[in-house]
């Protein structure tokens, strides 16, 4: 076996081993009735602590679509009444509108749209009596004051259905499966991605190279999570690493880093909520959970808001703007727990942030050029976004000139040797000149040397006086 098919098997098994990546999480589901639900509302801390609340002055996510890549959506829940504009099945198992939930964690894409763009609901006993949770801070924008609000409660969503953590019997792998979606959600409409799933590999199959570059050229945003530590992802696996995806890792009911729900890695955007978190369930129930794929819909929810209030704006000015105004945590800058900081939804909506060409997350484009060597059949490029009303923030990025060889620089290594080559030749003659003199010199004072002895003296050496100058 080589080494590039082994590499391959073991990508290939890291990813079928790809999970929801709140999965490992929902073990400790707590399950609940589906009457009465005002008090799961009062749970929703991160409506008012990440600024949820403050940013809905300016946008609730309205005429945006959000497509939820996961495992099927129960457009029946009573949070999500007039939420879901479509969907499709890609597994080959599902319902062909993606709302019927299959795989491993059927009840996860409902979890995550609830979270998402639950609309709440009117219970029915709150008819003549309001419930006491309508006039707290998170009833706002819900068409009811009971249940689940999502972060973005006037956006609409995409159920895109997939099978994932366990066999498919439809067929098709994980492999086959998340290209398929992104591609889908694209083409119908979607302005943001929603991809509360990870695996344990940071590497991605060359066949999702097309896709993701897809949605880049078609300036669409895709938002991933990280992964849990709790579940076997100890650093951020695909599809979270691809570059110019919105990594989003969790934090703990304290803002700091969640031990469990959370992994880490160099990819990671912001960091938000992803403890003690609730959701609505397939058949109107309610659940407590946790894992970065809740901390994901947070995320999602605010890019929605922000598509929804500047629709001109780009993907890369989308995704600028909420790691721009993140709150730093951790080591001071970016770094591998928090990202660029915590979720400030209040700040993204609200803040005067400059303007940006450039994905502070990266592009699948360049990597693909980098790293592929062009071994890929690219789409279409899309045309260019319409430039947003904001000032320009970060310099677009330059590639240094290089310089041409000066003539000077050349020069001087073959005088240094031209040099060297003329000394040793000029020793060499005086040597020779030297020796031949010295043999051809005549004795002094007769035959017999100075001294009468007839030995020969060689010609004597003027001593050199060191206390002298030369």
């Amino acid at each position: 076996m080589t080494r590039a098919t082994a590499r391959r098997r073991r990508t290939a098994s890291a990813l079928m081993a790809l999970a929801l990546a709140g999965g490992a999480s929902t073990a400790a589901l707590t399950l609940a009735a589906p009457a009465h639900a005002d008090s799961w509302r009062d749970k929703e801390y991160w409506l008012a602590e990440s600024g949820i609340t403050k940013a809905w002055d300016v946008s609730k996510g309205a005429g945006v679509k959000v497509a939820v890549i996961d495992s099927g959506v129960d457009g029946r829940h009573p949070d999500l009444g007039g939420v879901l504009a479509g969907g499709a099945d890609i597994s080959g198992a599902g319902k062909a509108n993606g709302q019927e939930s299959i795989g491993a964690k059927p009840e996860h894409g409902t979890l995550v749209a609830t979270m998402l763009a639950g609309r709440g609901h009117q219970a029915p006993e709150a008819t003549a009596k309001p419930s006491a949770s309508a006039t707290g801070p998170a009833a706002g924008p819900a068409a009811g004051p009971d249940g689940v609000v999502g972060v973005a409660p006037e956006a609409q969503l995409l159920s895109v259905s997939t099978w994932l953590g366990s066999a498919n019997p439809g067929g098709k792998s994980d492999q086959d499966q998340i290209p398929e979606a992104v591609r889908w959600a694209v083409d119908n409409g979607a302005r943001v991605i929603n991809i509360s799933l990870g695996s344990t590999s940071p590497e991605w199959p060359q066949s999702w190279d097309a896709a993701f570059l897809y949605a880049e050229q078609k300036d669409v945003v895709i938002v991933a999570a990280a992964g849990n530590r709790v579940g076997g992802n100890v650093q951020v696996g695909a599809p979270a690493t691809i570059p110019g995806v919105l990594t989003v890792a969790g934090l703990d009911r304290t803002g700091a880093a969640s031990i469990d729900s959370s992994s880490q890695g160099i990819s990671i955007g912001v960091a938000a909520p992803a403890e003690d978190l609730v959701g609505g369930l397939p058949g109107g129930g309610y659940a407590d959970w946790a894992g970065t794929s809740g901390a994901t819909p947070i995320v999602s929810g605010v890019a929605a808001l922000i598509r929804s209030k500047w629709p001109e704006m780009s993907a890369s000015q989308v995704i600028n703007r909420i790691v721009t105004t993140a709150k730093d945590a951790g080591a001071p800058g970016k770094d591998p727990l928090y990202g660029f900081g915590v979720l400030n939804a209040e700040a993204a909506l609200k803040a005067d942030v400059p303007e940006t060409k450039v994905n502070p997350l990266g592009s699948i484009s360049d990597w693909i050029r980098v790293h592929r060597r062009g071994n890929l059949a690219t789409t279409d490029p899309a045309a260019e976004p319409a430039p947003s009303s904001a000032a320009p923030t970060l310099p677009e990025a330059t590639v240094p000139v290089a310089e041409k060889p000066s003539q000077l620089d050349s020069a001087v290594p073959a005088a240094v040797v031209l040099g060297f080559g003329a000394l040793l030749v000029g020793i060499v003659v005086a040597a020779a000149f030297q020796l031949r003199a010295a043999m051809r010199t005549p004795p002094k004072d007769g035959p017999d040397g100075p001294d009468g002895t007839g030995r020969a003296e060689p010609e004597a050496v003027n001593p050199v006086d060191s206390s002298k100058p030369s």
